[in-house]
């Protein structure tokens, strides 16, 4: 809520998430901390660049310790000392038991911080599998599509989607996949 300060966008923001006030109050410094907004976190939203929002949205949403959790590029905001919390917040995160979704257009961060990737282009699953190797062939494509050429990049496309193997992750144990 941009009227709002950020302490009080904390507050409405958990309440939203189901904490309680108490949970509230123990979660509080860590989430200012993760934001890096130290005093600022008293001014109104309003008066945030975008890069403080996202880094605050990013600390509320992680003060949780969810099932599953859905971050889009956000932690691609922001300073190294931030980029360095929210790794290491990440690494908690995916230490748990929970799933996470990272949107991002960062292959360092992904290959960094996945152990699976989904590539996803105009709504339609495009790959699915290793981050390195699904990496790869988003590079490809890319690629062609910054040298102008859109036919290459499109039948490579074509090709990713016919050739598609969608992970099974309904046994964690196992390496199955099948055929989308």
């Amino acid at each position: 809520m941009p009227g709002l300060s950020g302490d009080q966008n904390i507050v409405l923001g958990c309440l939203a998430m189901g904490m309680t006030h108490r949970q509230i109050e123990h979660k509080y410094d860590e989430i200012v901390e993760l934001s890096g907004l130290g005093e600022a976190v008293h001014m109104p939203m309003k008066s945030y660049s975008a890069g403080m929002g996202s880094r605050l949205r990013f600390a509320i949403a992680a003060s949780i310790d969810p099932e599953i959790l859905i971050i889009d590029e956000a932690l691609n905001t922001g300073d190294a000392q931030f980029k360095n919390r929210t790794r290491k917040r990440m690494l908690a995160l995916l230490g748990q038991a929970g799933t996470v979704f990272l949107v991002s257009h960062s292959m360092p961060t992904i290959t960094d911080l996945c152990n699976r990737a989904i590539w996803i282009d105009q709504g339609e699953l495009v790959s699915d599998g290793e981050p390195a190797e699904v990496i790869k062939w988003y590079r490809m494509f890319t690629q062609k599509l910054a040298a102008g050429d859109r036919f290459g990049a499109m039948k490579l496309r074509r090709r990713m989607i016919h050739d598609l193997e969608v992970a099974d992750v309904t046994d964690r144990n196992s390496a199955r996949r099948s055929k989308a």
